[in-house]
């Protein structure tokens, strides 16, 4: 590993939050870090796999997530904020700074910003490990053309399975929304749109019981009816989760489990906002906010998060 002069900053991470903060830091000696924690999920962030982004001011007619992290990227590396598609495996405090580690560099900082977001969870039911990336996907987005004119099965109830619904809907055959309850959590205007579609069918209340197939890929699905508790076996070509997200905090773990405080449910614990437990750390973004996970209160966030840097290191030079 290769260690170098140190930086005002590191940011960890590569979505709103994190270009937000390093936007706000751009006269700073700042770094980027922008290798993603999750297996399914590329440098961008979960906002990458999002179709339709239409509540960013800014933007009336709406536009996508990948949009706008390839905007937020372009403007940062046209203000000359260096960026590294390394993923941090883990982070320690040597002599008042901090030592931010990848598999191939060390790097040092007077902060830290951990902005990593979270990853769509697996649902794990008999035959889920053996037919995923086989059939079973968490990312609509991303793997979606592979079924266009076939027929898939989305899970959950809210907004990202609904999300998720409505981007099928104009690729596959039929769309079969699968929740256990009746209600769903989702915006009751993207409920209601997806109800006034031709090609999805609403499934409710059923929960997935199995995922079967021919060892090679999906080709049905076994639910159960929560109140009667019939079963239902449904042929389907794919099936995405849409069960909610857990905190990208791997590389918190080890060696830097007692690097910052994590709360029970992983995500990271801040105070007054954005500070971490450790002077200098700070949090932003969906890593630590498990109640809005949006890209608006995200971004605001890693402003924060830069604001509250700035102060420390002018503190720190006092």
């Amino acid at each position: 590993m290769e260690e170098s002069e140190f930086y005002d900053t590191i940011i960890v991470g590569s979505g709103p939050a994190a270009y937000t903060a390093a936007l706000f830091l751009k006269d700073r000696k700042v770094l980027m870090l922008l290798g993603s924690l999750s297996l399914e999920i590329g440098p961008g962030g979960q906002l990458t796999t999002t179709t339709t982004v239409d509540n960013y001011p800014g933007f009336p007619k709406g536009t996508t997530g990948p949009e706008m992290m390839k905007t937020a990227k372009k403007q940062a590396n046209d203000l000359g904020i260096e960026q590294i598609n390394e993923t941090v495996i883990g982070i320690k405090s040597k002599d008042n700074l901090f030592i931010v580690q990848t598999k191939k560099l060390s790097k040092l900082a007077r902060t830290v910003v951990i902005a990593t977001g979270a990853s769509a969870k697996k649902l794990v039911v008999p035959g889920s490990d053996t037919y995923w990336n086989k059939g079973i996907s968490a990312c609509a987005v991303c793997d979606g053309f592979f079924f266009r004119d076939k027929v898939c099965a989305v899970i959950g109830g809210g907004d990202t399975a609904l999300e998720e619904t409505l981007y099928l809907s104009k690729i596959c055959k039929k769309v079969l929304l699968v929740h256990r309850r009746r209600e769903f959590r989702a915006r009751a205007d993207n409920v209601e749109k997806a109800r006034k579609i031709e090609n999805v069918e609403f499934i409710t209340p059923y929960h997935l019981e199995k995922c079967v197939g021919d060892n090679e890929k999906l080709n049905s699905i076994i639910l159960v009816n929560n109140e009667t508790g019939e079963k239902e076996t449904i042929e389907v070509d794919g099936l995405f989760f849409a069960i909610g997200h857990v905190p990208n905090t791997s590389f918190l773990k080890g060696e830097s489990t007692d690097f910052i405080n994590i709360r029970e449910n992983g995500y990271v614990k801040t105070h007054h906002g954005v500070k971490c437990s450790r002077n200098g750390v700070f949090a932003c973004g969906d890593v630590q906010d498990f109640e809005f996970r949006q890209a608006v209160t995200a971004a605001a966030s890693g402003c924060e998060a830069a604001l509250e840097v700035a102060e420390f290191l002018r503190n720190e030079n006092a």
